[in-house]
């Protein structure tokens, strides 16, 4: 992947590792735009870095989707990169009253929608990258975030597949991160775990390198470990 000079869009460019991603291409001389649900803190970005475009969708809703990608389509039918970003994690157990309701939420955002822009997306003749960003709890499971972890776990297996199915066509980039002090599920649930901004720093890294599959710490143990070290890990976060 060229590191410069793209159209980027970033779904959830708005936070945690969607605006690390925003400023760091953008301080590699690419165009970016984002988009997330809350117009104030898009706002925030682009008062901030007033070359940024953004756009309020949210993108639990199919129609939502549809109406991004048809005004992409129209007004930047140059765009290069598909970062597929937004996510949600909900910390739940079955027996909550509105589990089912969260859960079909969280599957929407984090599966239904990439995979849904992905397709819309494709029809760009401009698109040379996707990057899927995926989670170390796509190996291994914390069971108190149970749809999210079956969430990453059903993204990284179609990153795959996408992969493979587009290659020679279109370049596939799955990024991995582990646990990061961002507001993912909650204010104050990581702050005891790394910065965003030493996790880009390393992914950029990978990138220069030509790697498609990024990992950070745990993320790059959990992505090559034997099904031993799985139940251990899974133990030890499962107490």
């Amino acid at each position: 992947m060229n590191l410069s000079h793209n159209k980027i869009l970033i779904t959830g460019g708005a936070s945690g590792i969607g605006l690390g991603l925003t400023e760091r291409f953008l301080a590699e001389n690419n165009q970016v735009i984002i988009c997330g649900r809350r117009a104030e803190l898009l706002d925030e970005v682009r008062a901030k870095h007033p070359s940024v475009i953004t756009r309020v969708c949210d993108l639990s809703i199919e129609a939502e989707r549809e109406e991004l990608a048809a005004w992409i389509s129209s007004e930047h039918p140059d765009l290069t990169v598909l970062v597929n970003n937004a996510g949600i994690q909900q910390w739940m157990n079955p027996s909550d009253e509105n589990f089912y309701e969260r859960a079909m939420l969280e599957m929407n955002i984090n599966n239904m929608a990439p995979i849904h822009l992905t397709h819309l997306l494709m029809k760009l003749p401009s698109l040379k990258t996707i990057m899927n960003v995926t989670s170390g709890l796509a190996f291994v499971q914390l069971t108190a975030v149970p749809v999210y972890c079956a969430t990453k776990a059903f993204f990284h297996s179609f990153t795959l597949s996408l992969r493979h199915l587009l290659k020679g066509k279109v370049e596939v980039i799955e990024i991995i991160p582990p646990a990061l002090n961002t507001d993912l599920g909650g204010v104050g649930l990581h702050d005891e775990h790394p910065p965003v901004s030493a996790f880009i720093e390393s992914i950029f890294s990978q990138l220069e390198e030509g790697k498609d599959t990024l990992t950070f710490g745990f993320s790059a143990a959990l992505a090559n470990a034997g099904p031993e070290v799985i139940k251990g890990t899974f133990d030890r976060m499962n107490p």
